[in-house]
């Protein structure tokens, strides 16, 4: 299917299949379309429905629509003691002094502060005073020896972050100081990665058990990510600017009840993604700005094998209040979804001069399942492709899947969106084994060279789409036709 502006008809049919319907009706109209599939002859939609059916504030009946995350997020419960770094010989002995007397706040003063890897401990806060900047060591010597970490969705032994934390509880990241990871030091290791990364996953895929997947090599060249925290509840990242990391930011991994409020990150370098939640549940994102090198902020559960393995969804997830600029994507959805991913909530965020605004991708091979995906109230301008962009055939990737395994996609939802500078609106692209299932589209207005292409997609619901093309101010829509 695709919609197109005048002067130029308007086209709904499968992609290089069928023979499109034009429709060349300026004035906007509602639109509803509900089980509709493609096929070598065409689209095939059910009869048009009543015009009191089509005024209904509710889409078909047989559209389920997307469950929505309520969040009660627990914070991090930190003991009063207040330890000051600047009363030790280093950052980490005044995280480790703190710890020894049964947690508290170790403050980072205002000044420049050198240090190498930061481990934190249970019942530990480090607050980042403003003022207070943080460089971290750009000798990768320093974050060694390896630490049990998670690399693009596959368990191993690698690098350590910058900032991590491994099976802790009520854990925090605060302040209004910057953290400065000299990415550039690592950024290179892009360009040499492809041997380790084939490595670690051939292992995985193999079941090579994981305490055997030791890398932490410049032969390898694996990058660890900026901030990890892996299998810790109750956890806190507020106020801290994050600068120019190695690779991924902001990465929690199976970790439960994790509050990310007003960062500000900003990355250059290859897949310095901004935020990772990462096989985790109940996670609020809120009031948080990014401008980076690669996905904003990317919900992920696992990569293949891997994922199936450990077997840990991604699950109730919500991001409000944010701003994204430049980046691959402001918000993705994957592609590493083997674990699963369900019950993410995206609201009231702005999404500035990015290569896509929301995108949910995945590809054969990865399997898991993608489910009960919400975006409503967001603010779209000037992205260098598509504005909203689900698509199961995913063609970027570190390893190359060893099985064909389609991901399963059901009910998403994407409302009150306004998109105003794009070459395309809307993407909605399935699989021909595994059609797109329950995809609602509402009051969405879109100023684009393109409206929409569909393809293999079974129960899309559309109602108040206003398109106009971007040098037009011309609506056209459809109206309840085959």
């Amino acid at each position: 299917m695709i919609f197109s502006f005048p002067p130029r008809p308007t086209h709904c049919a499968s992609v290089g299949r069928g023979n499109p319907i034009s429709h060349t009706n300026a004035q906007t109209r509602r639109m509803v379309f509900a089980k509709m599939s493609t096929s070598a002859a065409g689209v095939h939609a059910p009869s048009a429905p009543s015009a009191s059916q089509a005024s209904r504030p509710t889409v078909e009946p047989n559209i389920t629509e997307p469950n929505i995350p309520e969040l009660n997020v627990p914070e991090p419960n930190i003991p009063n003691l207040v330890v000051s770094a600047a009363d030790h010989p280093s950052i980490q002995q005044a995280i480790d002094a703190c710890a020894s007397l049964g947690g508290g706040t170790v403050t980072v003063p205002e000044g420049v502060w050198h240090t190498g890897p930061l481990h934190l401990k249970s019942r530990i806060r480090l607050n980042v005073e403003a003022g207070a900047r943080v460089e971290f060591s750009a000798d990768r010597e320093d974050y060694l020896p390896p630490v049990f970490t998670r690399w693009e969705g596959l368990e191993c032994w690698n690098y350590s972050p910058l900032v991590y934390a491994r099976d802790c509880e009520d854990v925090a990241l605060t302040g209004e100081g910057e953290l400065v990871g000299h990415g550039e030091a690592w950024w290179d290791w892009k360009r040499t990665q492809a041997a380790g990364s084939n490595a670690l996953y051939d292992m995985a895929a193999a079941g090579v058990p994981v305490d055997d997947r030791v890398f932490g090599t410049e032969e390898a060249a694996l990058r660890p990510s900026f901030v990890q925290f892996i299998g810790c509840r109750r956890v806190l990242i507020e106020g801290v600017t994050v600068l120019d990391g190695p690779q991924w930011t902001l990465h929690p991994v199976y970790c439960d009840d994790v509050v990310v409020r007003g960062v500000t990150v900003r990355t250059a370098g290859p897949n310095t993604d901004g935020l990772n939640p990462d096989s985790c549940a109940n996670v609020l994102i809120e009031r948080c700005s990014f401008d980076t090198g690669d996905d904003c902020i990317a919900v992920n559960a696992g990569m293949n094998e891997d994922g199936w393995r450990v077997g840990r969804p991604c699950e109730n997830i919500v991001i409000r209040d944010c701003a994204m600029t430049g980046g691959h994507a402001a918000i993705a959805i994957g592609s590493a979804v083997s674990g699963g991913i369900g019950n993410v909530h995206v609201h009231d965020c702005t999404m500035r001069g990015v290569m896509r605004g929301v995108r949910v991708k995945s590809m054969r091979g990865r399997g898991g399942y993608v489910s009960d995906l919400t975006f409503e109230r967001l603010s779209i301008r000037d992205v260098d492709t598509v504005a909203l962009d689900v698509n199961m055939f995913y063609d970027t990737t570190t390893v190359e899947p060893k099985s064909a395994a389609p991901t399963d996609l059901e009910r998403v939802a994407f409302r009150d969106i306004d998109i105003a500078g794009a070459p395309l609106g809307i993407c909605l692209k399935g699989l021909p084994e595994r059609p797109l299932e329950g995809i609602v589209l509402d009051d969405i207005r879109c100023a684009a060279d393109d409206g929409m292409t569909c393809t293999d997609v079974e129960g899309l619901a559309v109602r108040d789409v206003a398109c106009t093309h971007a040098a037009d101010t011309t609506a056209t829509t459809t109206e309840q036709e085959r």
